[in-house]
């Protein structure tokens, strides 16, 4: 089981990792060594996880969503695949936690009658400015 948090955990059969080649600096060992974590989780058929959790999960995935559902991260950064594992796992626990929260409800609010009389004498002096670019000099 991995603990995402105290009411929700993910069973490790939901989870498939496979192992690619990593991209970038390494030398020989990054064309002999498939060292990288691709993880996949399919969010739309987990049983884990509560409804609203798994809508919020999907907006934050982004582009790393499948059309099917599936949430695919990949994990290079490290050289040995045991600790891109960690990586990728840890990533994915982040990922939901910061979908259980709730977003705030936004309160409208109306402006101040300060800010209302700031606004206006900005748009007053802006006037000015213009209205003093048409006139034309007059010549004595």
């Amino acid at each position: 089981m991995i603990q995402v948090t105290n009411s929700i955990a993910l069973d490790e059969a939901e989870v498939q990792e496979s192992f690619i080649r990593a991209s970038g600096p390494g030398g020989q060992n990054v064309n002999k060594v498939e060292s990288a974590v691709q993880l996949r989780f399919d969010v739309r058929n987990s049983p884990s996880l509560p409804e609203d959790v798994k809508a919020r999960l999907e907006r934050a995935a982004g582009k790393r969503l499948t059309n099917e559902g599936v949430l695919i991260i990949t994990a290079q950064r490290f050289r040995t695949q045991e600790r891109n594992r960690e990586d990728a796992v840890n990533r994915l626990v982040e990922l939901i936690r910061q979908a259980t929260e709730r977003p705030k409800p936004r309160r409208p609010t109306r402006p101040t009658l300060a800010s209302k009389k700031r606004r206006l004498e900005a748009k007053g002096r802006r006037s000015e400015i213009k209205k003093g670019r048409g006139a034309k000099p007059a010549f004595d």
